[in-house]
């Protein structure tokens, strides 16, 4: 990467998608800057896995933003983050239709929000989301006309999609792949998958690493794309 690399915000988890988004960036030779959320989630080791990750692949700044707030507005409607009554799915199918008990309402619309203000600030035209709609659990902000749809909004309310002409684009390079072909492009970016987080409801051992339940959605999709993959599976399972 250079010193004049163009300057591009990667959202960051700390889960398999979004680590090899940032392997990808990273890998274009951009001057990534990643952006993660704390907002009540169940499985907030996730943001250790996050700033490790920044770090290993070089990014000039890693935020953390504060939406704490957010979990307790959401938390009748969504399992996903602490003090809600409602229980992580476990044990079912997770490409079953309808929407899961784990959707956090508006959730990917804020982080694309956060990531368009410091994009502006920044001068980056590219913000990376790791969404994907084929091995998912079929959340409305991971499909891409909601995708599309945003990426008009940041160039009709922002100064620098209205006066520049050069137009933001909110990147999805692993929209339109599989599981085990998204872990297949990360091993070969180098990302190391025994230090995320793609469970719904992990525990922690004595060091602050995650286990994984291996029975939510998002754990048997993962099982499953290291499985399809042909790779031994890294995650340490509780």
């Amino acid at each position: 990467m250079t010193a004049d690399a163009p300057a591009a915000v990667v959202l960051l988890s700390g889960g398999l998608d979004s680590v090899t988004v940032l392997a990808l960036a990273a890998k274009r030779g951009f001057a990534v800057h990643a952006m993660s959320f704390a907002y009540g989630q169940r499985h907030l080791v996730e943001l250790s896995c996050a700033a490790r990750q920044a770090e290993r692949f070089g990014a000039r700044a890693h935020e953390v933003v504060d939406l704490s707030h957010l979990g307790r507005l959401v938390a009748p409607a969504t399992a996903l983050v602490g003090g809600s009554s409602l229980d992580v799915p476990k044990g079912g199918d997770p490409e079953a239709e309808g929407i899961p008990a784990t959707y956090v309402p508006a959730r990917n619309t804020l982080f694309l929000s956060y990531g368009l203000a410091w994009a502006e600030v920044l001068g980056a035209r590219h913000i990376f989301i790791g969404v994907n709609a084929l091995d998912y659990s079929g959340y409305p902000d991971c499909r891409p006309v909601f995708i599309e749809a945003f990426e008009r909004t940041a160039n009709l309310a922002t100064k620098i999609g209205v006066e520049d002409g050069d137009p933001l684009r909110i990147e999805t390079p692993l929209q339109e792949l599989r599981k085990h072909e998204i872990v297949t492009l990360g091993l070969e970016h180098g990302v190391d998958y025994g230090d995320t987080v793609s469970c719904y409801d992990p525990l922690e051992d004595g060091e602050g690493r995650p286990l994984a339940c291996g029975s939510c959605d998002s754990c048997q999709l993962r099982r499953r794309g290291f499985e399809l993959a042909g790779v031994d599976d890294p995650t340490r399972y509780a």
